[in-house]
């Protein structure tokens, strides 16, 4: 491997076309994988480019090229919320003669990894023109000389945790193999709950990093299946066939996209739909991504021109361009994960622009309620910034009870009323404020848990002389409320400094009560606040026995090897009504000695479905797993919080 001038860069050798015989590929090496992933997953971003014409079209057309490398570095961009941990690239060349390069990989986990990526390859052609000042200008020469100048691109965009951010866990994976057809270049926005059983599958014993990640079991998986119609179809294995027959055996939820040294690529969802992919197709190009909003941006393209690839569908292209979309996996009910509508993806796409609006206003009547509807005596704000449009819907449900009132008020005046009395009932304004700013980039969630407390006291700051001392409510929302560390150590007593009547933290999720498994950073049942909670009401309650018996059953399951049938962890909260959790969230997350109240409100499953139609998945907030793989996940998560065992329960 040879390495780039920066040690956070990773830059593979290229893959070379050979025309060695049948027979000889036999005795060459077997196949390598170079593996990297997240030893817990977190959501990662997506980005899959076909040029459909010769790079001299594009020079022609679009006056570059380095037309398809440039939509690339935008896509990858537009999601860069996704990941911004690391990155990583491949790209595929088309009709390479013998002995040249044909795949070629590279990867980052600088502090700006995409930029790291684009600015290397920027290098590259600059070392070209020290030499051919022109070389822009020809595009063969281009193509031959510029190793990440080729027709097929992948890009992945990772986000890492628990201080694990070696660039060797960057997507994508790679198999390698002296015949075309048999390269494959994998990345994915995923998780899988049963990569022992897959490795089996394929009869390998995993090495430590293979160990650490399901994307090496499903590359071992895919490539098995791939090998094999590729030895009884030379260069023509069928892609529809091999993702037939190898995605059955994954459980869990994903978006997966690939390319294969011979041309042919695809890019391929979940039969749940729980992991986002959405396309684009004209002439030039076929693009896909994890994210509508990127590519109706990078492409200029209108909503309705960007396709939702549905569950269970893969996007084949093969190596002349043409393209089909194929069902491979039958369509189950749809679990499209509500998280993506909540929080992961950007507010710029319209439908979820408008469904975080809705989260908001949802919780209006609840918070009205709750401050006595005295909106004169309170402030409103939210906390952290990708809550603001949530704060958006919940100041309109705000300012549409205020002007029923102030219709009401100024029609029982009859004519008795003055000018500036009217003046003022008009004017009269729901009151908003910046209460908290985020003064230092600290990724708290990455931060060694000995030192998060200490690290989470720094992250905002608080503006001063905008609350009104013990007259004023103050009122913030958030998006999601997991752990509560933030809240507790940080936000709750940022917000006391400024010495308010009451403080009221407004959620646009529902409680996190259980772990996902589908490509969230939410695995260990203590993390939650929400768990912790229902564990102390039962405590408060001399409950505990529920505890034991919650263990006993699961261990029940187990011996009789049906741990996947029953999500036994949710007798934990059958005792409590949702208020009762929050009103102990409320006292877990209140520092000690602290005199002002506190109050925690939550978005209810009901008002959460209503504000997102087609995103139901909600398993982390009701239990209600989408694959037989969540409820072993949930059970044994359970296990390793009694058990003192501080690891992923999958």
């Amino acid at each position: 491997m040879a390495l780039a001038g920066r040690s956070t860069l990773c830059y593979e050798s290229p893959i070379i076309h050979t025309e060695l015989p049948q027979l000889v590929c036999n005795f060459a090496p077997s196949s390598q994988t170079h593996l990297m992933s997240d030893a817990i997953k977190h959501e990662c971003g997506l980005a899959y480019i076909r040029l459909r014409k010769p790079f001299s079209y594009y020079l022609q057309k679009h006056g570059s090229v380095m037309y398809g490398l440039s939509k690339l570095y935008l896509l990858m961009e537009k999601q860069h919320n996704r990941g911004q941990d690391g990155a990583g690239l491949a790209v595929v060349k088309l009709d390479t003669q013998p002995g040249s390069p044909f795949l070629h990989r590279m990867r980052s986990n600088a502090q700006q990894p995409i930029a790291d990526l684009f600015f290397t390859i920027g290098q590259q052609i600059a070392e070209l023109e020290k030499y051919q000042p022109d070389i822009k200008s020809h595009p063969g020469l281009m193509k031959g000389h510029l190793p990440f100048l080729g027709e097929l691109l992948l890009g992945h965009l990772r986000y890492g945790t628990q201080g694990k951010n070696n660039v060797e866990f960057c997507h994508p994976f790679i198999k390698r193999d002296l015949v075309p057809g048999k390269n494959l270049a994998l990345a994915g926005n995923f998780n899988l709950v049963n990569t022992e059983e897959l490795f089996d599958r394929v009869n390998i014993h995993p090495g430590d990093f293979q160990q650490q990640s399901d994307l090496a079991a499903m590359l071992e998986v895919l490539h098995h299946f791939l090998v094999q119609d590729e030895e009884e179809h030379p260069n023509a294995a069928d892609l529809g066939k091999v993702l037939r027959k190898a995605t059955p055996l994954f459980d869990g939820g994903f978006t997966i996209g690939g390319l294969l040294g011979n041309g042919h690529s695809f890019v391929m969802r979940d039969a749940h739909g729980i992991r986002p992919a959405y396309y684009y197709i004209n002439d030039e190009v076929i693009v896909a991504a994890s994210e509508r909003a990127a590519i109706r941006t990078t492409f200029n393209v209108g909503e309705n021109e960007v396709v939702e690839l549905m569950p269970g569908m893969a996007l084949l292209v093969d190596d002349a361009g043409n393209y089909s979309c194929e069902q491979i996996l039958p369509p189950k009910e749809r679990r499209a994960c509500s998280f993506e509508r909540i929080y992961f993806s950007r507010g710029s796409d319209e439908k979820i622009y408008r469904e975080r609006i809705a989260l908001g206003h949802h919780l209006s009547k609840t918070v009205l309620e709750s401050i006595q509807y005295d909106l004169k005596n309170t402030i409103f704000s939210y906390i952290p910034n990708t809550a603001e449009v949530a704060f958006y819907g919940l100041v309109k449900g705000m300012e549409e009870y205020l002007n029923k009132i102030k219709v009401e008020r100024i029609l029982s005046w009859g004519n008795d009323f003055t000018p500036e009395r009217l003046e003022e009932m008009v004017n009269r304004k729901i009151r908003q404020e910046k209460i908290a700013i985020k003064d230092v980039k600290l990724r708290t969630f990455i931060t060694e848990d000995s030192n998060r407390n200490e690290m989470v006291q720094h992250v905002y700051d608080v503006t001063y002389g905008t609350v009104r001392k013990h007259e004023d409510t103050l009122v913030v929302i958030d998006d999601s409320i997991v752990r509560g560390t933030t809240l507790r150590e940080s936000i709750v007593r940022m917000l006391l400094r400024l010495e308010p009547k009451k403080i009221i933290v407004v959620s646009s999720a529902p409680q996190i009560r259980y772990p996902d498994c589908y490509g969230i950073d939410m695995s260990k049942l203590g993390d939650f606040i929400a768990f912790r909670a229902a564990v102390a009401l039962l405590k408060d309650r001399n409950s505990e026995h529920v505890m034991q018996e919650i263990a006993d059953r699961i261990r029940e399951l187990e011996e009789k090897n049906l741990l996947h049938t029953e999500n036994v962890v949710r007798q934990l909260y059958k005792p409590f009504t949702t208020e009762e959790i929050s009103d102990k969230i409320a006292e877990l997350i209140t520092p000690v000695g602290t005199t002002i109240p506190i109050q925690v409100i939550y978005q209810t499953i009901e008002d959460l479905h209503d504000s997102c139609p087609t995103n139901t998945g909600d398993w982390y907030f009701t239990g209600n797993y989408p694959t037989p793989g969540g409820n072993r996940v949930v059970n044994k998560a359970f296990l390793n919080y009694l058990e003192g065992k501080n690891v992923r329960g999958y």
